[in-house]
């Protein structure tokens, strides 16, 4: 069986994923990757530098493989550029991976122009507002705030000063997807995947903007079974 390793945007847990067991039932088994700072391991200091956080990661990823199962790697925003990190380590370490799945992110090579990190509390949330599309409710708790927003800073730190371990293309299928009204990674952005690897690259887009994960699971989790069941390169609009 292909294991979907599933790997979460910037102050996301393991547990968005979850829901996604059902509608992935029968085609792959849902790995989340779970991240210092966050659910079960709340009380450990998060990570500010992305290939750190994916050597940290990639020991528990090849532990939940079962015998002879595969992966395929999917991760959004911040998650893309881990996953692709990840990507890499696993090859290294000699397992099977069927392709890797981007969303809402540029190519690997290109940072962010506007920046959250360093910026004062309520300017970096409402910046990280700006980016995602929208507010979790749980940080107008003062409690669960105070919780989150170290992550959130960590998350944003090592996105935001993330530079590629290695310059070597992936020799795995790459998918990018994005919404078509995501105002901070363009269409032309998400398509810089393409020269992430030697295989073939696939684009596609969903109704939404940067955030469209959130509401469309299924949606995605068709449009990846249908992407990486045919050969070649491709490309969808749904």
């Amino acid at each position: 069986m292909t294991v979907l390793v599933c790997v979460p945007f910037a102050g996301a847990g393991p547990s968005f994923f979850h829901p996604w067991r059902e509608p992935a039932a029968g085609r792959w088994r849902v790995l989340p990757v779970e991240l210092p700072g966050r659910e079960k391991r709340i009380l450990e200091t998060p990570f500010r530098d992305v290939a750190e956080a994916a050597r940290d990661s990639v020991g528990d990823v090849v532990a939940g493989l079962g015998d002879g199962e595969s992966v395929l790697l999917f991760g959004h925003s911040l998650g893309a550029v881990l996953a692709y990190e990840l990507a890499h380590l696993l090859l290294d370490r000699g397992v099977t991976v069927e392709g890797l799945v981007v969303s809402g992110s540029p190519g690997p090579w290109t940072q962010r122009e506007r920046r959250a990190t360093g910026l004062p509390d309520e300017e970096f949330l409402v910046r990280v507002e700006e980016f995602a599309g929208f507010r979790h409710e749980a940080l107008d708790h003062p409690e669960m705030r105070d919780l989150i927003l170290p992550v959130l800073r960590a998350d944003c730190e090592m996105h935001e000063n993330y530079v590629p371990s290695r310059d070597d293309p992936l020799p795995v299928p790459v998918c990018s997807m994005r919404g078509c009204s995501d105002g901070l990674v363009t269409a032309e952005q998400a398509q810089e995947w393409r020269l992430a690897t030697t295989d073939a690259f696939r684009y596609a887009e969903f109704p939404g903007d940067h955030m469209f994960l959130v509401d469309s699971a299924r949606e995605v989790l068709d449009v990846i079974a249908a992407e990486f069941a045919t050969p070649g390169a491709a490309s969808a609009a749904i």
